[in-house]
């Protein structure tokens, strides 16, 4: 089983930036970027809601194009499309998660602040 991806020039910054406005889904992103090329399983994320919930933030990203998920037996391996977004909006990713920063709004995942590297 494969899900949809939009292919890189299908990538809108309209949807994207509307998709990172959400506390939860920046949440995710950050957390992305700080496991950098590390696929990471959904249930990395269950800090932050229901599965129903996680499952709709989920695939606000992949719809969107931030983010890739791949069906691996049961689970669902998530990675940030970094590449794709970086040639198509340069320095974008970036900018926003720098600005995101330690914000005490966003959702903690694993109960702990996230680092990302720079």
């Amino acid at each position: 089983m494969t899900l949809p991806h939009p292919n890189t020039d299908q990538i809108s910054l309209p949807i994207v930036l509307g998709v990172l406005g959400d506390p939860t889904r920046l949440a995710i992103v950050r957390y992305l970027a700080s496991k950098e090329g590390v696929p990471l399983n959904c249930s990395q994320f269950l800090d932050l809601g229901s599965k129903t919930n996680l499952s709709y933030h989920l695939a606000k990203l992949r719809e969107a194009g931030v983010t890739r998920a791949e069906v691996v037996g049961t689970s669902r391996l998530i990675t940030l499309r970094r590449a794709d977004l970086d040639s198509r909006f340069p320095g974008l990713l970036d900018s926003v998660i720098t600005a995101a920063g330690d914000d005490a709004a966003l959702p903690m995942i694993g109960g702990h602040n996230i680092e990302v590297p720079a």
